[in-house]
């Protein structure tokens, strides 16, 4: 694990944003296609911002949350919704995306559905990942019912989970996927999150989700 310590967000948001182009850059040199899974919630917003405008192949380039809300894809809480209205702008509208949620399906039908198209995709160019101060990460959360079966190495591509604090059922990339990543960066803001990455590292991955992905991951940490 690299760590690496920024004096503000806007400037980790630009160096972010920056290693991921290089990144994606770089494997479409060898590669024809390139997938990055993506984080919701707040914090990857302003790093979308700042990648869409980025001038790179991005018709080879298939996108994909690193989880989601079982919610429609125009939710206000989807992470789709926020994906493509943060990033697949500009020029990264060329790219294509690959959403967890499907209309008509259970949770459970659309897991194995989207597993083949992850698995299809092969392995991820990057993925850009959060973790709560829970030491969550994608939807892996701490105590939730199948985890266990999430972090295994013959885990499916995209898990099914029931967090019991919150609202929405849960889709996630498994560990084994998200660790599989060429490239892994983790984006963490603030001294309660420092904290609890410090924690993370000396407990096993049943008691922070994070540590199962970890290894070789670059952290971008600012106040």
């Amino acid at each position: 694990m690299e760590f690496k310590e920024y004096a503000d967000r806007e400037l980790l948001v630009l160096a972010v944003a920056d290693r991921i182009a290089s990144d994606l850059r770089q494997h479409l040199d060898h590669n024809d296609q390139a997938a990055i899974a993506l984080a919701g919630g707040t914090t990857p917003g302003p790093i979308f911002d700042d990648l869409c405008a980025v001038d790179l192949a991005w018709d080879r380039v298939n996108v994909m949350a690193s989880d989601e809300r079982w919610v429609p894809t125009d939710h206000e809480r989807s992470n789709a919704k926020l994906i493509r209205e943060r990033l697949l702008v500009e020029h990264a509208a060329k790219a294509q995306f690959l959403p967890f949620f499907r209309e008509g399906l259970t949770p459970e039908a659309a897991a194995e559905k989207v597993s083949a198209e992850v698995d299809a995709t092969g392995p991820l160019a990057v993925a850009l990942l959060g973790m709560g101060e829970d030491m969550h990460t994608a939807s892996l959360f701490p105590g939730t019912a199948g985890l266990e079966a999430a972090l295994s190495a013959d885990a499916p591509a995209l898990v099914v989970l029931r967090p019991d604090s919150q609202p929405e059922v849960r889709m996630s990339l498994s560990a084994q996927v998200l660790n599989g990543a060429i490239n892994k960066h983790l984006v963490i803001f603030g001294e309660g999150k420092r904290a609890a990455l410090d924690r993370a590292v000396s407990l096993p991955p049943e008691e922070a989700p994070i540590n199962a992905v970890l290894s070789e991951a670059t952290v971008h940490w600012a106040p």
